[in-house]
């Protein structure tokens, strides 16, 4: 079991609570629904905090972030239409290989999921949309900000991966991972260390911001602080510009 999951409770977690819903920062490593290899998942610690709490959307097991837990069948029920109306407002934050300058990119290219994973193709892919923003320019990396207006498997991977900007970490759709090494001059590997391990090992995704309706229309919007793993990663960035 990872460090990061090791021991959790979902009280830690939360960021958000009322009577109809739970927003927490989800880890990393660890899956939203039940995962036949995981001893644990979000809705099995949704469950033992809340017995009627179902999860309202996913999130891939590395990515980390903001995750909306309804407490009781109204609420899911809520949440499910305003998905498929499109009114819940998922912003993510990525770290991206080299230097894009993007405002408000508009990644239309149609997508055809598959199990594990999804492919862009224009004769048989499903409509997709995702606005992509540059929140800061590092020496050889990005810091950008995604809005997925449509919600398809792996759609701001697959996106980004097709625009040149692939997500660090992410080999899978052609994302390097990012090392110490190569960004700061005269590096020494440690004497006891045979190996360099990258500074995030994942993909460098998180679920930075939600917004939707509360049953009463109320405007719920929370924010997910970078977890550590992302937060060293962005510092180290700024450090060696």
């Amino acid at each position: 079991m990872h460090k990061y999951v090791k021991g959790i409770t979902l009280k830690e977690l939360i960021l958000f609570e009322n009577d109809n819903y739970l927003v927490i920062n989800k880890p990393p490593y660890i899956s939203t629904l039940e995962d036949r290899n995981d001893p644990i998942d979000i809705l099995k610690l949704a469950k033992e905090h809340h017995p009627d709490a179902q999860v309202c959307h996913r999130l891939d097991k590395e990515t980390s972030g903001a995750l909306v837990i309804a407490k009781h069948n109204d609420a899911y029920r809520h949440f499910a239409i305003m998905l498929e109306k499109r009114q819940v407002k998922k912003v993510y934050h990525a770290v991206i290989a080299g230097i894009h300058e993007f405002d408000n990119l508009e990644a239309d290219q149609p997508i055809l999921p598959s199990n594990s994973k999804s492919r862009i193709d224009f004769r048989a892919g499903k409509p997709s949309l995702t606005l992509v923003s540059t929140l800061e320019t590092f020496r050889a990396h990005t810091l950008i900000k995604c809005f997925p207006v449509t919600g398809r498997l792996h759609q701001i991977r697959v996106h980004l991966a097709f625009h040149d900007a692939p997500i660090c970490g992410d080999p899978a759709y052609g994302g390097d991972f990012v090392y110490l090494s190569q960004l700061k001059r005269n590096f020494n590997l440690s004497k006891n260390t045979e190996q360099e391990r990258p500074i995030i090992p994942r993909v460098a995704l998180h679920a930075h911001d939600i917004a939707f309706r509360d049953l009463n229309e109320e405007i719920i919007e929370v924010a997910a602080p970078y977890p550590k793993d992302f937060a060293v990663l962005v510092k180290q960035l700024r450090k060696y510009l």
